[in-house]
């Protein structure tokens, strides 16, 4: 299985899978466990699964976290294959952005809190390219996991406002031996990092009020950008090594129903658009 980096060339293998069930697996690389995860159910609920890798530009607010990025194109394409993949597709940057990001796709509401009120224009990068990826490929289903959970929910409204004929699928966040939800910039945590690291997603889960759970996460040494609750879920994101170059920036979320089982679940205020 090689790599498909031109978009010539794709539209052409994509005409010779005209009625056959297409999966899409978004990703930006760096390919994991919970990727892993996403490619074994879109192989078992599709014809043909596509994998793509591209390092989206347009969704980092930092030019020294797209530098730091990882890029490991040849293992991506090595475990894509090993999962059953029929594609990989990597797209050039020019051919995503021919018109030099001048057209975007903006929410206006829910993109705006959380991730996106600490990284202004993230989401328009990620839904544009999502978009994109999306009209490339044309799926019958597309696979997103659950740890960005902002980003799932994003997606689905976007799916929905530009009444786009594709399923979006979400898949349970998976995580490491030490409970820290498997991410690609994992990899950047340093071993006194990766050790403090283990203490977010179980403060996250205990039942403690947000607000001690911050201040809990703030007496350990993270920096804390939000922990909330919204939409059934207690989401949260933290920063370690804030004042080195590159800092990494970890998310996670969980169901309310586990951090408070004798609780009804918090759900959204009538009216609101969270």
């Amino acid at each position: 299985m090689l790599p498909i980096d031109r978009l010539d060339h794709w539209r052409r293998e994509r005409r010779g899978l005209a009625g056959r069930s297409l999966g899409l697996v978004p990703t930006m690389g760096t390919l994991h466990d919970g990727h892993a995860s996403l490619i074994e159910r879109s192989v078992r609920e599709n014809e043909v699964t596509v994998v793509s890798v591209f390092v989206n530009p347009t969704q980092f607010d930092q030019d020294a976290d797209l530098a730091h990025y990882p890029r490991t194109l040849d293992a991506d394409r090595r475990l894509a294959e090993k999962l059953g993949a029929d594609y990989l597709l990597c797209p050039q940057g020019r051919e995503i952005y021919p018109d030099g990001y001048a057209y975007k796709v903006s929410e206006s509401s829910f993109s705006h809190k959380l991730c996106g009120a600490h990284r202004p224009g993230h989401f328009d990068g990620v839904l544009t390219v999502v978009l994109k990826l999306l009209l490339l490929t044309r799926p019958q289903r597309a696979y997103f996991g659950e740890k960005d959970f902002q980003q799932l929910e994003l997606v689905r409204g976007m799916v929905e406002a530009f009444l786009l004929e594709v399923e979006i699928v979400a898949c349970p966040t998976v995580r490491e031996a030490d409970g820290l939800a498997a991410s690609s910039r994992n990899r950047h945590l340093t071993p006194a990092e990766r050790e403090l690291a283990r203490e977010f997603p179980r403060l996250l889960s205990s039942p403690e009020t947000p607000e001690e759970v911050v201040r809990q996460l703030e007496a350990r040494g993270f920096v804390v950008d939000y922990v909330d609750e919204l939409r059934a879920r207690r989401l949260g994101a933290v920063r370690l090594g804030a004042v080195r170059l590159g800092a990494v920036r970890l998310i996670d979320n969980v169901a309310l129903e586990s951090v408070y089982p004798e609780k009804t679940p918090i759900t959204p205020t009538p009216g609101e658009n969270p």
